[in-house]
């Protein structure tokens, strides 16, 4: 279960964390996803080892550049070199490791440094002081679209969590990309982990799976044409209603059913980039993407402005028909 972390649209991701680590004990937890812009890395790191010793190890900390939490904020997503510094404080703060205070910079006019206190001493580097060896360090999962994202995913992160649709040729291009960028730095390829995103709504009529998914399916799509240009390999039909969805997207409608961004894709888009359809359908997809390497997905489902009782079906029907299916696993 993941929790999504959009301080204006929903309740603190760590508090909801907490709740579900101290009534479950085996299902994993994680954020769904935190960003590099609204909590220090401290913070987070922190935030998600506490949440860490409350599970026994069930926690995974997901990060991105942002969307919604920024959006509301006035901000678009996390420039790149910001966010790969924050992911390498992050992994080191998580790690128990000391972070210099020039690697976790913070304008003066904000705070002063506390040398300026003149105190008979201070702290002269950053580390987790209440950090614990017998807790399993979090693994940091980087939902990764861009090839920067990507290439700096296989150089830090613990798995590469591509959000490029459910397109096999574009979850390859991804994992090639990440493959190579490990090797390149130095990573042993064996130690890097993959999953994805993926829009799914399991139902036996096509047409009310593909209405179900739509909601989802906008805001991720969006990612792959978040600043204008298209990420990873695309046919100009599918350049064309990524396009039309950065053009047309409405950030007060996110994630809804029934947006007008919802009505800008085609069935054939959603088809391509989602999966919409019986279990016989869904476990063949599902399959093709496990085949290519992908050891995690995680499932979107029917979002807000959905048909209430289709959702309900469409969930059970994935509960009964498709999940049973697959091997499960806390990270």
């Amino acid at each position: 279960m993941l929790v999504v972390d959009s301080q204006n649209l929903s309740a603190d991701s760590y508090v909801a964390l907490t709740l579900a680590a101290s009534g479950t004990e085996r299902i994993g937890l994680g954020t769904g996803v935190t960003n590099s812009v609204t909590r220090h890395p401290a913070v987070t790191a922190s935030a998600a080892m506490a949440v860490q010793e409350v599970a026994r190890g069930r926690m995974v900390l997901g990060i991105g550049r942002g969307d919604s939490a920024l959006a509301h904020l006035g901000r678009s997503p996390a420039r790149f070199k910001s966010f790969e510094r924050y992911v390498d404080v992050l992994q080191r703060y998580l790690r128990g490791e000391e972070v210099a205070f020039d690697q976790i910079p913070m304008p003066d006019d904000v705070a002063l440094p506390i040398a300026d206190l003149q105190l008979a001493d201070h702290p002269l580097i950053s580390r987790i002081r209440w950090y614990k060896d017998e807790i399993t360090k979090v693994p940091v999962e980087v939902a990764a679209t861009g090839p920067m994202v990507i290439a700096m995913a296989g150089r830090l992160a613990d798995r590469v969590m591509f959000t490029l649709g459910a397109v096999p040729e574009r979850i390859r291009w991804g994992i090639e990309l990440a493959t190579q960028s490990a090797e390149t730095h130095g990573r042993d390829p064996s130690t890097l982990r993959f999953g994805a995103f993926v829009n799914l709504v399991c139902h036996p009529d096509v047409a009310k799976a593909r209405a179900l998914v739509r909601g989802g399916l906008t805001t991720f799509a969006r990612f792959s044409v978040m600043h204008g240009t298209v990420s990873g390999p695309v046919d100009a039909a599918d350049r064309t209603v990524l396009s039309k969805l950065h053009d047309g997207y409405d950030m007060k409608a996110h994630t809804r059913a029934d947006s007008a961004q919802a009505g800008l894709m085609e069935d054939a888009f959603v088809d391509k980039y989602a999966i919409a359809g019986p279990p016989e359908h869904c476990l063949e997809r599902l399959g093709e993407l496990r085949d290519l390497g992908l050891d995690k997905v995680v499932v979107s489902g029917p979002t807000a402005g959905a048909d209430r009782e289709a959702s309900v079906a469409a969930m059970s029907l994935l509960d009964e028909a498709v999940v049973p299916s697959f091997p499960s696993g806390r990270r």
